[in-house]
């Protein structure tokens, strides 16, 4: 294999997806659109560059695989992912499903559409960081960190419960 990072490339894809929908407005229904577009592409994108995980992956090792390792915060704190066989799933299917879930939200979410798509990417970095983590802090790191937009998310959708029994 070669020395591209490619589960970093996988867990940090996402936020390039943020960085452009930092820089959209989202206040006609144009905007709206090109917003969830962009939230699209940029899950369907991470998935394609999944299955190069999956496709480099060799079932006969029984060792972690595509290990990157770049020392973080000194005392033997690191930046350390990798996949055995179950992982490697994990990180693919997560990247699968993560389409679907801006698909179903495509006509559910109305209002705060930039704010709901920023919180679902960012919640997709957090969790492929989970199943590729290999030390323990970036394991915990991402754990916590994801609890985060899963509650923004979550809180949006109860809102907009709410609002409909009106």
């Amino acid at each position: 294999m070669t020395d591209w990072p490619i589960l970093s490339t996988v867990i940090f894809l996402p936020m390039v997806g943020v960085l452009l929908l930092l820089f959209m407005r989202d206040d006609t229904a144009h905007g709206r659109q090109n917003v969830m577009i962009i939230s699209l592409v940029t899950t369907l994108i991470t998935f394609f560059v999944s299955l190069f995980v999956w496709a480099g992956f060799d079932g006969n090792n029984p060792d972690f695989q595509m290990v990157e390792q770049y020392y973080w915060l000194g005392r033997g704190i690191t930046y350390h992912v990798g996949v055995d066989g179950i992982s490697m799933l994990f990180v693919v299917l997560a990247a699968f499903l993560m389409p679907f879930g801006v698909l179903t939200s495509w006509n559910a979410i109305t209002v705060r559409v930039k704010e709901y798509m920023i919180a679902f990417l960012v919640l997709e970095t957090l969790i492929v960081g989970v199943f590729a983590s290999l030390d323990l802090v970036l394991f915990y790191v991402f754990f916590e960190a994801s609890l985060i937009p899963m509650f923004l998310i979550i809180a949006s959708g109860v809102a907009r419960a709410a609002s409909m029994r009106r």
